[in-house]
């Protein structure tokens, strides 16, 4: 869906959609959260006033970090519309481009962020689908080896679907998400008759003294909260979909109440029958529903973790686009709707991390471990980036500045300390994720930066090379010739090949140079620049937002008003493609220019990422040592 499909939609439509799309991951949570912050193992004695005190810090939480957090202030940074940590970085990027010292700073905060994020996206499918499934091992225990095998076939499934797009299933998570929220929101009314002290929760105190009365165990239970949170970011990742008032009209009216009215009902459910802590969730239903709700829970996680996948489709083309990715295939999937894209090696390289995190942990108590910090890390990312665009975009004083990002900066920084505590137990694995993402990420942008570096040390100036090259031209041949090139004031080596091979040139030259703004979107109008060089040479440089589909044909397109048509069938597009060659000395670490050489081995083909017809290419090649 795109901003435009957002504003011409009702409310009511967009909100419905909404919660087919955002809530997923944080609706999920009742399934595990609960059963997690009640573990024995953490220590804590099992009564009613220690119960009010964990469901009342779940509660605050969800009020804090989602609504206060995210939903109040954070969705309020958005960039021309659009949200999620790419945007946020980009936004927060901008505001201090002429400070240099925070520039560098900012950026490794935001490129671990979205690392982090690819992390989320494998722990939140696992965990999700595994808790769901956990649910017929209540309802019949004879079903518990069956467990991980069901959860790996469902996966599977899912994953294998991605390619046909979603825009069909889609059309039903609206209505099976309505559903979900509102069996959560009654499950838990029912049960609170049966302990009515539990909304005592309401009262931060009992929050308050359920953190600090045990000390060491409290700490450790702060651990398990953070996952009643999981999704927040989503809230603001979808933005750009679906636009803030949608998604605040749904978490006020449907999600967060329900929500709460569950974590109530769990929580007077552990006060009356105390046995129940193996799995608070599904014992609230009888023994009828049991079946029904695994059904519903599986399809709902199904649901959410389909919205993971999505977002992982999304954040790789904007760092793609944004230089911190090598280019990949990207598929679209539907004709009206640009959001939706299908990315094979992102597919495939999440299942087999998904797979290996379900066979080799195998139940979701042990990837509750893993769960929280990826989720923590990446709010206290988006809380320091936040400051940076209050402070240098919005122009608001350092005190107020600090007064409403330093609060969440602390819940953030406490949420990441308490499940750090956890990285022998599962945390190593979304950090190790995150830390082979984040150094291909850094790999690959410094990588460009030097490979642009070399090639621009050993280039010719483009204007006096023209004005030499037409004393005495060389034949020319009807047609245009395109030369795409990263520097628009040297020459390119294919020109330059061209000439020494074909000792002609075309009786029209564009030098095409395709920029990435900093922004989502870059409207038509703005599309494209055009320099008169003299000599039917042309300098045209494409101007594309972050979430803009790179087309260049259809870009150029945008130029015939301005007598500049391109026919296909007579325009030759001549593109350089480098062959890195690692060597020691300056640049980067041996390991590290071997690494940046693979990727730009086995990067996606530019002529199919900005959708040039492969049969009006000339690519030439050349070698480059870095």
């Amino acid at each position: 869906m795109t901003r435009t499909d957002a504003a011409n939609k009702p409310i009511a439509a967009l909100t419905l959609a909404a919660l087919g799309i955002v809530y997923g991951d944080i609706g999920t949570s009742p399934l595990y959260a609960a059963k997690e912050v009640f573990n024995p193992s953490h220590g804590i004695e099992f009564t009613a006033a220690n119960v009010i005190g964990g469901v009342s810090t779940i509660l605050w939480a969800l009020m804090f970090v989602v609504s206060l957090k995210y939903v109040m202030l954070i969705m309020r940074a958005d960039n021309k519309g659009e949200g999620g940590i790419m945007a946020l970085l980009a936004l927060a990027s901008a505001s201090v481009r002429e400070r240099k010292r925070f520039s560098m700073t900012l950026a490794i905060f935001g490129v671990f962020g979205a690392a982090l994020f690819y992390g989320d996206g494998v722990i939140t499918p696992a965990i999700s689908v595994l808790s769901a499934v956990e649910g017929l091992e209540i309802a019949t225990p004879v079903l518990k080896p069956y467990v991980v095998p069901i959860t790996v076939a469902v996966l599977i499934a899912l994953f294998a679907i991605q390619r046909t797009g979603t825009a069909t299933v889609g059309a039903f998570f609206g209505p099976v998400m309505t559903l979900w929220f509102c069996v959560l929101g009654l499950a838990g009314l029912m049960h609170i008759n049966e302990a009515p002290e539990i909304l005592a929760a309401f009262n931060p105190w009992h929050a308050y003294h359920f953190l600090t009365l045990h000390g060491w165990s409290s700490f450790l239970v702060l651990g398990s909260v953070c996952l009643a949170v999981t999704g927040a970011e989503a809230l603001y990742a979808d933005m750009g979909h679906f636009g803030k008032r949608a998604i605040r009209i749904g978490w006020f009216s449907l999600v967060f109440p329900a929500l709460g009215l569950n974590y109530l009902g769990q929580g007077a459910l552990l006060i009356a029958h105390p046995d129940a802590v193996s799995n608070p969730f599904y014992l609230m239903f009888p023994e009828w529903a049991l079946y029904p709700m695994v059904g519903l829970a599986t399809l709902v996680t199904v649901i959410a973790s389909q919205a993971v996948i999505s977002g992982a489709y999304s954040i790789t083309k904007q760092a793609v686009q944004l230089g911190f990715l090598p280019r990949t295939q990207i598929i679209q999937t539907s004709a009206k709707e640009i959001g939706q894209i299908y990315i094979p090696a992102i597919n495939w390289s999440l299942l087999i991390a998904i797979l290996a995190a379900v066979i080799g942990f195998g139940s979701s108590a042990n990837l509750a471990s893993a769960y929280g910090l990826a989720v923590s890390g990446t709010m206290l990312i988006d809380t320091v980036l936040t400051f940076f665009v209050i402070r240098y975009t919005w122009c608001y004083g350092l005190p107020l500045c600090i007064f409403a990002t330093g609060c969440f900066l602390i819940v953030d920084a406490a949420f990441l300390s308490a499940n750090l505590v956890k990285t022998v137990e599962g945390g190593w694995f979304p950090l190790m994720m995150g830390a082979i993402v984040f150094t291909v990420m850094v790999t690959w942008r410094r990588g460009r930066e030097i490979l642009f570096e070399r090639m621009r040390s050993s280039s010719i100036a483009l204007k006096p090379f023209l004005a030499s090259l037409f004393e005495d031209a060389p034949p020319r041949v009807s047609g245009t010739s395109i030369f795409l090139v990263g520097d628009p004031e040297s020459v390119p080596h294919a020109l330059l090949h061209n000439l020494a091979h074909n000792k002609v040139i075309h009786e029209r030259i564009v030098f095409l140079t395709v920029v990435y703004r900093d922004v989502p979107w870059v409207h038509e109008n703005e599309r494209f620049m055009i320099e008169k060089l003299g000599n039917e040479c042309y300098r045209i440089k494409l101007f594309f937002g972050f979430m803009n589909v790179p087309d260049v044909p259809r870009a150029l397109k945008l130029c015939k008003p301005l007598g500049m048509e391109f026919n296909t069938l007579e325009t030759s597009f001549f593109v350089s493609r480098e062959t890195v060659i690692p060597t020691p000395g300056d640049g980067m670490a041996l390991w590290r220019e071997r690494l940046f050489a693979t990727m730009t081995r086995n990067a996606g083909s530019i002529v199919d990422y900005f959708h040039i017809p492969s049969n009006r290419v000339i690519e030439l090649g050349t070698q480059v040592e870095i």
